[in-house]
């Protein structure tokens, strides 16, 4: 079986030089580029504050998709932030995986609650489907590897988010131990952020070892503040 998969930080559907939501461009970019799978990061459900909408149900039934949204944190105690997934693949089950806070922290930074988004789709055969956005600290980064590596299955397996590491990070050798960045040998390239003028590569997406990677690009889209990525895959 051969799929596409993306990953892309949407800034909650904010167009980063305009500066305003934008469901229609982000559900056409999303389109255009056509994945099986995309995970989101920065993404809005629905809240009590007015245009804070539910971003994934929007752009799935724009796109005609499955979707899901994970909910990480409430901003301000009341409006649902996190990550989601938009699949064209039929979904067996999706659940949120909290990421525990730091206790203490450690460090003067900001500081988020962050989940993991767990897919398996009902293929045949399986893929599981790992989704997260790592928080800015050495600490939450700490915790979320832990809870990643809990959930990595033995077989078929893809991870994906916007981790805020650059690639010779060593917060990212336990993940690197047991799956292959699809961007290859060479991973410090290409760029995702800030995507009008990339310098840094903090996007990624890795697989399991039975997985074959036959490409990898970083897309040529400014529109959020990130650039996606995206990988084609044989399962």
């Amino acid at each position: 079986m051969e799929i596409k998969v993306s990953s892309y930080n949407i800034l909650h559907c904010e167009d980063f030089l305009k500066e305003k939501i934008d469901y229609d461009a982000f559900a056409k970019v999303i389109g255009e580029m056509n994945p099986d799978v995309i995970g989101l990061n920065e993404v809005h459900d629905k809240g009590n504050v007015e245009g804070y909408d539910e971003q994934a149900e929007i752009l799935g039934k724009k796109l005609g998709v499955n979707y899901y949204f994970a909910k990480a944190t409430e901003l301000d105690g009341t409006n649902p932030f996190g990550n989601a997934m938009l699949s064209r693949l039929p979904v067996k089950e999706c659940v949120t995986i909290p990421i525990p806070d730091p206790e203490p922290k450690g460090y003067d930074g900001y500081y988020e609650t962050r989940c993991l988004l767990k897919m398996v789709t009902a293929t045949e055969p399986e893929i599981t489907f790992l989704i997260t956005h790592f928080g800015l600290n050495p600490d939450e980064q700490e915790n979320a590897v832990k809870v990643i590596l809990e959930n990595i299955p033995e077989k078929r397996c893809v991870f994906m988010g916007d981790l805020n590491v650059k690639p010779d990070d060593r917060m990212l050798d336990p993940i690197r131990a047991v799956l292959k960045d699809t961007a290859g040998e060479d991973n410090m390239v290409p760029f995702t952020f800030p995507s009008d003028k990339p310098n840094r590569k903090i996007d990624y997406i890795f697989v399991s070892e039975d997985i074959k990677v036959k490409s990898f690009v970083a897309e040529d889209i400014v529109l959020s503040d990130h650039r996606p990525v995206s990988a084609e895959l044989e399962v």
